[in-house]
């Protein structure tokens, strides 16, 4: 059984469980907020849809998430959004460090 997203629910329940800021900028989500800003949205750290296992699913803010898009990750670090937010490779989740090392695949 999975998500809309195609996220396996035992996946999606660690993830939750797992990733309680932001992957990349360490916001703390709120889900009570009208705010979207403070909101989780799903990631796939690595951009293919067809892995959907804990080390590349993770919940990352609406902004970083919209800023990232299909971009990959070496080249979004660089990107004027994360200079701006003091997003490196050194302030990102374990998660997003791993998948620097050792890219999650099929």
């Amino acid at each position: 059984m999975s998500n809309k997203w195609g996220i396996p629910f035992e996946v999606e329940e660690f993830v939750k469980e797992r990733d309680t800021h932001c992957i990349y900028c360490g916001i703390e989500f709120e889900y009570t907020n009208k705010s979207r800003k403070n909101k989780p949205s799903w990631e796939h750290i690595v951009n293919d849809i067809r892995i959907n296992d804990s080390d590349n699913i993770a919940l990352c803010c609406i902004s970083c998430n919209a800023s990232k898009g299909a971009k990959t990750l070496e080249n979004w670090l660089n990107s004027e959004y994360c200079k701006s937010k003091n997003i490196t490779i050194e302030t990102v989740a374990d998660v997003v460090k791993r998948a620097l090392k050792n890219p999650p695949t099929l």
